[in-house]
């Protein structure tokens, strides 16, 4: 297992300066190469990624099982791209994790 970086606030920082919104279809060439990861808006896309830079195996293993982090599927890639959508977006290489857009409730 990989040590965690004395700062975990410097690499929060660094990991949330790097997230934004993408379109689709710049994120296709990825998806066909199998690195792009979906992440459910139930959780919170930074702190996804600063568990898979941890290598923290436990919650990965667990956020699959629940459904909550999986590779894309051809359905959503299919849904995504004809429905010409954003997504936010933030790279732990050699993957890219994507979350669409929380639900506004009014």
């Amino acid at each position: 297992m990989k040590t965690k970086p004395e700062n975990d606030t410097e690499l929060h920082d660094k990991i949330n300066r790097e997230t934004g919104r993408i379109r689709w279809d710049e994120l296709e060439r990825h998806f066909a190469q199998g690195n792009v990861i979906y992440v459910s808006e139930e959780l919170d896309l930074i702190d996804v990624a600063m568990r898979i830079s941890h290598d923290d195996k436990e919650s990965i293993a667990r956020w699959m099982r629940e459904g909550k982090v999986a590779k894309v599927s051809d359905l959503q890639a299919e849904t995504w791209a004809v429905g010409d959508i954003a997504l936010w977006a933030s790279v732990v290489h050699p993957f890219i994790l994507v979350q669409p857009e929380k639900k506004q409730l009014h």
